[in-house]
Parts: C-alpha cells; structure tokens; sequence
C-alpha cells in the first residue's frame, strides 16, 4: 500500500496506525514524528513565507483569497512518479493546507487514480472518527479503534480529575493570530471545556475569526493562551511577549498568559489534540495538574 499524505494531521494518524514505512509522499509541513518522516519525499510547498510577522503573513492571505489563489502548491509531477493507492488530504481550511477541489482534479489526472481520502474534523469527537477513517482506508481498523480507546481514557482522566478537584474554571481567550487578533474556533473551545475553562470569544464548531481589542479586553478572560497557528511554543512566547510590549496590550499585565505549541497541539485535528487538553489543563489548575513541559508551553513575564 502506497500513502500520500497531504495534511500534518492525517500524517500523525498514519503514523499512530504503524504505518509510516507506507508513506510515500507528504506535506512540506508534515513533521511528527519527526525520526520516521526525514525520508519521505515532500509532495507540496508553501506560497507563502511563514516566518513574516503575523501582520504581513495576514496581508498575504488576504491577497491570495482575492485573487482566487491557493496558498500551497502540488508536486504533480512528483506525485505522478510516486503511484500512490491512497492520497489523504482535507476539506475543512484552504488556509492551512492544499484545497480538497485541487487533490481531486489532480488524483483524476492520474493513470491508476487512487483513493481520496478527505479529512473534514470539526470536533474532538469528529478527530476520533477520522483516526477511525483512516484506520479503514489503510487496512488497520483494529489498530485505530484501540488507539481511540487510549485517547478516549486519556480525556476521562481529565475530567475525573476536574470533577474530584472541584474547582472554578478559569475564563480564557485562545488567540489563533495576534496581528489582527482572530479567537481560536472548531474544535479548539471544546478542548478549553475539556480542560476544565470557559472560552470567551468563540464557539466550538465556529470558524475563527477577526476580533477586535476591545471585544478581547470586554472578555474578561481571567487567562490568555497565546497560540498562533503553527507556532510552536518558543515562538509563541516571543509573539506574545512582543505584541504585550505595545501600549494596547498593556491590559495583558493583569492576566494569565501562556504561549503554546499550538502547530503540535491545538491546530492540528490528530491525535495530539489529546495532549492539547492536557496542556491545557495543567495550564488552567496548576493546583491539580503538573506544570506542563516547556516544551509544549510557556508562561509569559509581563510586568
């Protein structure tokens, strides 16, 4: 079985599965586990330059959004040679990888045209359903439905734990992007909940979107996660550390905030999105859970 995977996540549930020694090809930014994936050729490539500042990548997008243009670009060429049986890919952001129309039109194209595979989580529970899909696609449904069951476990304890502490929950706002501000949306609010918080700017299963400052500030979120999309927790702090140096960010001084590794944790619809909720968990209750690894977050200094 030869596996194309265009989508980081969809990559991690090939690898959870065992199936890594049947990828064939994967996104430019597929990159965990990191050890099985240094050889797979990279089938896609960014039109945009992810190290701007946040303002200019913004900028970017909006431009390619106008202009009807993608923001990735396939290896045709390259995918062609490699015969893939099944290409997974996703339907739910143009923004954050390759467009479903464009994987379809392409996989057509082909010879042998391989199974297409599109990954659409919305939710926590639709990201377990998806590790379930790809399980079938690939031949490995008793694998995925065990590796759901661990997940599923890992959540309960979660909860248990919040339910036997009995504690108040903490309001938070999830930053997606600091320059504009979006909240964080889909499946990111339910995993606040699941951590044991109130999400104040967004709804679970709503899109993210542009707030403005004073939206933010009238929030009242006791905690501020900074999580720009793909940022791991290094660059996060130093965004968040940044944007707190400007005068309209002086209200942060008086809150909780974290940065987090949200390109492993919160942005990506597999399996880690359980790491995510623990995360943020021990973020939460520091009176309950361990602090978390600075590895996967990072509590600002602002004075």
């Amino acid at each position: 079985m030869r596996i194309i995977s265009l989508f980081p996540a969809a990559t991690e549930m090939v690898c959870a599965l065992g199936a890594a020694n049947s990828l064939v090809g994967i996104s430019h930014d597929s990159d965990f586990p990191a050890e099985l994936l240094r050889d797979v050729p990279r089938v896609t490539r960014s039109t945009i330059d992810g190290n701007a500042a946040p303002a200019e990548v913004d900028r970017m997008v909006r431009v390619a959004d106008t202009l009807g243009e993608s923001l990735h670009a396939l290896d045709a060429g390259a995918i062609a040679d490699l015969e893939p049986d099944i290409i997974v890919t996703q339907g739910i952001c143009d923004v954050c990888a390759i467009r479903e129309s464009d994987v379809r039109i392409l996989a057509e194209s082909l010879s042998q045209p391989p199974i297409v595979l599109s990954l659409s989580a919305n939710s926590l529970d639709e990201m377990l359903d998806d590790i379930r899909r790809v399980g079938a696609v690939i031949e490995r449904s008793p694998i995925a439905e065990s590796l759901v069951l661990r997940l599923e476990a890992r959540l309960g304890k979660v909860h248990e734990r919040l339910v036997a502490a009995a504690i108040p929950r903490p309001r938070v706002a999830v930053l997606e992007w600091t320059d504009p501000i979006y909240n964080a949306g889909h499946w990111v609010p339910q995993m606040v909940r699941r951590a044991g918080g109130i999400e104040v700017l967004a709804k679970a299963g709503e899109r993210s979107r542009v707030v403005t400052m004073d939206e933010l500030v009238a929030a009242k979120a006791d905690t501020i996660i900074i999580a720009p999309c793909g940022y791991d927790a290094a660059r996060a702090a130093a965004e968040g550390a940044m944007q707190a140096k400007k005068k309209e960010w002086a209200w942060l001084a008086h809150r909780r905030a974290w940065a987090i590794d949200s390109g492993g944790l919160l942005s990506r619809p597999g399996p880690r999105l359980v790491d995510g909720v623990e995360t943020l968990a021990e973020i939460f209750h520091p009176t309950v859970f361990p602090r978390p690894s600075r590895a996967r977050a990072l509590e600002l200094d602002i004075a």
